[in-house]
């Protein structure tokens, strides 16, 4: 059994998230690939992707629109979590950590999808990152 695996580890009645992604730069290829990247983690272990906000301004403020369209789909009923691609997603150093607060504050995990020991000779494998799980699951 794949240690990565999250569902498996928690009971969970429908384990449905939502995507968050900063997409600035990279036109509309650039964020077809990153929600293929989430769609695609979420297939692996068996998560719902619901929906996912996407902010596309330079600046960053903590309460951007796309962020508290997230914030707010937290809060339905049944959510288990937000997913990333990477922490930077969620922006500069200055604003991530009130947003993964704002995250945990919901009762939800905060899903950060990244490469796990990437090598040359295959591709990258994803998973949790286990810093950021929701406070009962540590």
């Amino acid at each position: 059994m794949d240690d990565d695996l999250i569902t498996e580890r928690r009971s969970v009645a429908c384990p449905q998230v939502f995507g968050y992604l900063r997409h600035v730069t990279g036109g509309p290829a650039r964020h077809v690939v990153l929600v293929d990247c989430l769609t695609k983690y979420c297939r692996q272990h068996e998560l719902t992707l619901c929906g996912v906000f996407t902010d596309h301004e330079t600046t960053v403020a903590v309460r951007s629109p796309a962020f508290v369209g997230l914030l707010d789909a937290l809060e339905l009923p049944d959510t288990y979590g937000a997913m990333v691609p990477s922490l930077s997603h969620l922006g500069p150093k200055r604003v991530v950590s009130e947003r993964q607060r704002q995250i945990t504050a919901t009762g939800t995990r905060l899903i950060v999808v990244r490469p796990i020991r990437p090598t040359t000779e295959r591709a990258p494998q994803f998973g949790v990152s286990p810093g950021l799980q929701h406070q009962g699951d540590m």
